[in-house]
């Protein structure tokens, strides 16, 4: 109570931390007249004049008026739009690092360029993040025209484009790209084995759009670049087959957690089906030999159970695609992991693709936090203000809307089943059609879109469904869908980036209907014509009541829901807002309180019956807290875990950009040569234990296996004061010996390179494999909580010694490829045919949500360096005169594939780019 009496006498502190943003406001409207009396050219030599003044000592904060007085004169010379008072606000608080929430159609891509320009005139590049390609080069297209005006240079990354196109993107001063590009990038270009073939540059500034999406979203589900692996396919189709015939007291469902495991009874049974099937190594499921069986089984039931046809995916082409379930949209490309994506696809009955191995992952959260300055923007974000601060400190700035809102949001509508809710909003929807006032309906799956559709058919009413069979017309469909009379059927309205404008869209009108019409007075006379018919639509929408948005049932957060309800009422124009929900709704059937439902509603409710109430409309509210507190907290546990691998990978990528930047390691590879055999010894002779206690023959094995060397270490051991120090200088001496022999005998600057090679490959190597382990071990850690152990704290504990396991191993893996590799002039063969690697899969892996885009740009270009073939070979070819034949081609990023470029008319393979082998004439 007494909260809510300061808050109306003196503001929230958000009211008053924008009002304080003002002064600078006035800053910036004052310099108007100035800019305006500039021509195009003057105003275009603004950027140089600010970057001098940079260089003279002043800061970013110092020339922001005039820098954003210059973007707003640019616009309207550009863009023929004005940048508002509140859209000032919102560049500031972007700039500052904060996020900027504003109302749908408030023109957040417009403010963007305000805080871009300003950080891109530094020159250490700007990204501005968006949710899809689509929006990507749009906005680079869009925006980038009043950027160029300004002497920017723009980039734009989307799928597909070849490393030199990628680079020459991240070089520019504004890149647009989506989020997944952004990350994969960074994490194949921890995978190179050049510093040149690196397309990224160090982080500087990033302004994120949809943030929500991006950061609260898709934040559940780590980056990951895999490999394919061993097919199983015959295994998952059998265990398909034995799932679907459990009935249904065999196990059970937690839809909550969307989980399920088999009952006491249940296992029994499974076992001795298992048996019958010969699927399992031993008559108990759960032993150690049969892991593998109950993983897939698992997965199976989950596949079988819990995931849903036209909800959770769509089969299409033989293939089975994920429909994400915040954007309704296909989700091309991604795929389950840990085996839940073949599960379904032996549900389904298509191809069966083979699973993949990790080779390297990082979160959002973990990326996003590397920028030294990161700012977002969307209309929706102070419902998880908490976790920006908590995870990202990013602080949320509500920015007042231009016209005040004149949406009226009405109470929801509660009815007993799905049948009479679907009637009543079929009905409801036929009312307003007949009155020509444009409708949006909101709905959580393609299923119920499709439902709808049915009930709408038989109420007459015209309709258009945008769900993920839609994806080509989307733009279109959403463009106008605010014309008289339309009723739009939409699955989600998140990041769908395109505004509904009542009485419809110009411009979407325009290419539609004048697209094969040339350029003269009769096409600007069908413009205007266009133009004249699109306002008199738009007074009769007005007149109508607006935009009608109604949604078919709670999302699971609230922040979906606002998104659907901020369609309506942009720009201050009119609007109505109205939930439907009934008690089969998921919500309320998963999370809602039963004795308050059910027996209120079920005993007081007739068929057909409506009911609306702001106490229930708040019960909801609280189901739907619910929920999002449990997502925040799936959400910080996966950054929690992750930390813990991010700290790994820290070291590991900066140990490989310091491989990358020196001309030679064998400073490091004799360390890691001495350090290799210090700890055989010490496993062998343990420091403090007498002779009789060491592990001679063991230590005999050890230095035959790693160092490729016999020891006389019987004699040894038959001198007096023999200690395991000079047992210890004798064996690194001789390796020593070994290697500068090695190293006299051949060319130095050769061995270098192999020294070099080597390195990264082997470290690569162990890092993959230790990815491998730390996710086997994350599946299982959680159970040590029934042993009253903190499952986190045991994952460090075991995450570290299993890193520096990986430490030792990767010594004692460099020391023998090196000890063993033998140098040679090459015989006159044809040159060897290298086998090509896969193409690697990008992933955004989750086994409850999916995985994100697995288009790879680069593929396997990221792990074919130069020696590529040595990690499994004891010799490397040299060129003539025992030195590597140079390639004059080597930095022009050539198709191993394609015709070498000297016109010899070989593959370029097996010409100039033949590893170790002289060009063929």
């Amino acid at each position: 109570m007494f909260n809510s009496v300061m808050k109306a006498v003196f503001g929230s502190s958000n009211d008053r931390y924008v009002k304080s943003l003002g002064k600078i406001v006035d800053q910036i409207n004052a310099l108007e007249p100035q800019l305006q009396a500039l021509s195009d050219e003057e105003l275009a030599a603004q950027t140089e004049k600010f970057r001098a003044q940079l260089a003279d000592g002043k800061t970013l904060d110092d020339i922001l008026p005039e820098a954003f007085a210059t973007v707003r004169e640019a616009s309207v010379r550009v863009l023929g739009m004005r940048h508002f008072d509140v859209q000032m606000v919102g560049g500031i608080v972007l700039h500052r690092g904060e996020i900027a929430e504003m109302k749908t159609g408030e023109g957040k891509t417009l403010v963007s360029t305000l805080a871009t320009y300003l950080n891109a005139i530094e020159g250490k590049g700007v990204h501005v993040v968006t949710v899809n390609d689509y929006l990507a080069r749009r906005d680079a297209e869009w925006m980038g025209r009043l950027h160029q005006f300004l002497g920017l240079t723009v980039g734009v990354i989307v799928p597909n484009l070849n490393e030199f196109e990628r680079r020459e993107a991240y070089n520019s001063d504004v890149t647009y790209s989506t989020n997944n590009e952004l990350g994969f990038d960074y994490l194949r270009d921890n995978m190179k084995h050049e510093r040149s073939q690196m397309v990224q540059r160090p982080f500087n500034f990033a302004v994120i759009d949809e943030v929500d999406s991006i950061l609260i979203d898709e934040a559940r589900t780590p980056l990951i670049i895999s490999g394919p692996t061993e097919d199983k396919s015959d295994l998952y189709i059998s265990i398909d087959e034995v799932v679907k015939t459990f009935p249904e007291d065999w196990y059970e469902k937690d839809e909550k957690q969307r989980s399920i495991q088999l009952t006491e009874e249940g296992t029994e049974e499974v076992e001795k089906l298992l048996i019958e099937r010969g699927l399992l190594e031993t008559e108990n499921l759960y032993d150690v030999e049969n892991t593998q069986v109950v993983h897939h089984l698992d997965q199976a039931l989950r596949a079988v159970h819990m995931f849903k046809k036209d909800t959770d995916y769509i089969v299409k082409d033989d293939k089975v695609v994920i429909i994400d379930e915040f954007t309704g949209r296909m989700m091309d490309g991604r795929r389950w992991s840990n085996g839940l994506h073949q599960a379904v696809e032996a549900k389904e009955g298509v191809k069966i693709e083979p699973e993949n191995q990790t080779l390297a992952s990082i979160t959002f959260q973990n990326y996003f936090r590397m920028y030294p300055k990161l700012s977002g923007m969307t209309g929706t974000a102070a419902t998880e203000a908490a976790e920006f601060w908590d995870i990202y400190k990013m602080n949320v700035v509500e920015i007042p809307t231009n016209v005040p809102v004149q949406r009226i949001d009405e109470d929801d509508e509660f009815y007993k089943n799905t049948q009479d809710k679907f009637r009543a909003i079929a009905k409801a929807i036929r009312e307003k059609n007949e009155i020509g006032q444009p409708v949006l309906v909101g709905t959580v799956s393609i299923e119920k879109s499709e439902l709808l559709s049915e009930f709408l058919n038989q109420e007459g009413v015209e309709h258009e469904i945008l769900n993920a069979r839609q994806h080509e017309r989307e733009a279109h469909i959403v463009a106008q869908a605010g014309r008289i009379g339309a009723v739009t059927i939409a699955t989600n309205m998140a990041g769908r980036g395109t505004d509904i404008q009542l009485g419809g869209n110009v411009d979407f009108r325009i290419g539609d209907e004048l697209a094969d019409m040339p350029d003269g007075p009769e096409k600007d006379a069908a413009i205007a014509k266009i133009k004249d018919e699109v306002a008199e639509e738009k007074q009769r929408v007005l007149d109508a009541g607006g935009l009608f948005v109604l949604g078919t049932e709670r999302h699971e957060s609230r922040r979906i829901d606002n998104q659907l309800r901020g369609r309506s009422g942009r720009q201050g124009d009119p609007g109505l807002s109205r939930f439907y929900l009934c008690l089969e709704d998921d919500l309320l059937r998963i999370f809602g309180p039963d004795t308050l439902f059910s027996k209120m509603m079920n005993s007081n409710l007739e068929d057909g019956e409506a009911i609306g109430s702001k106490w229930l409309s708040k019960a909801i509210e609280t189901a739907q807290k619910k929920v999002e507190a449990r997502n925040y907290e799936v959400r910080k546990q996966v950054v929690q875990y992750d930390d813990v691998m991010n700290d790994q990978r820290k070291v590991i990528y900066e140990q490989r950009a310091e491989i990358m930047d020196s001309e030679a390691v064998d400073d490091v590879v004799v360390d890691m040569r001495h350090d290799a055999i210090n700890s055989l010894v010490s496993n062998a002779c343990p420091p403090g234990s007498y002779p009789e206690q060491w592990d001679i023959e063991g230590l005999k094995e050890q230095t035959e296996e790693v160092l490729g060397m016999n020891f006389p270490l019987d004699e040894w051991l038959q001198e007096e004061q023999v200690e395991p120090e000079i047992i210890e200088e004798r064996i690194r001496e001789a390796a020593d010996q070994a290697m500068d022999s090695k190293l006299a005998s051949g060319d130095a600057a050769m061995w270098r390179r192999i020294e070099k090679s080597i390195l990264l490959q082997e470290l690569d190597s162990e890092w993959k494999d230790h990815l491998a382990t730390l996710d086997a071990l994350r599946q299982v850690v959680g159970l040590r909580a029934h042993a009253q152990k903190q499952p986190l704290n045991e994952y460090k504990q075991e995450a570290f010694t299993l890193f520096e396991s990986m430490l030792d191993k990767l010594r004692e893996t460099v020391t023998n490829k090196l000890l063993r590799i033998e140098l040679r002039e090459p015989e006159p063969l044809p040159p060897i045919d290298l086998p090509e690697l896969p193409d690697f899969l990008t992933g955004h892996i989750d086994p409850l949500t999916g995985l994100d885009n697995s288009e790879d740009g680069d593929g396997s270009e990221s792990r074919k360096a130069l020696f590529g073939a040595l990690a499994g070979s004891s010799q490397a070819a040299v060129g003539p005169g025992g030195s590597a034949t140079e390639n004059p081609y080597a930095d022009m990023n050539i198709s191993r594939n394609a015709p070498c470029p000297c016109g010899s008319g070989n593959k370029y393979k097996h010409c100039h780019g033949a590893i170790g082998a002289a060009p063929q004439a």
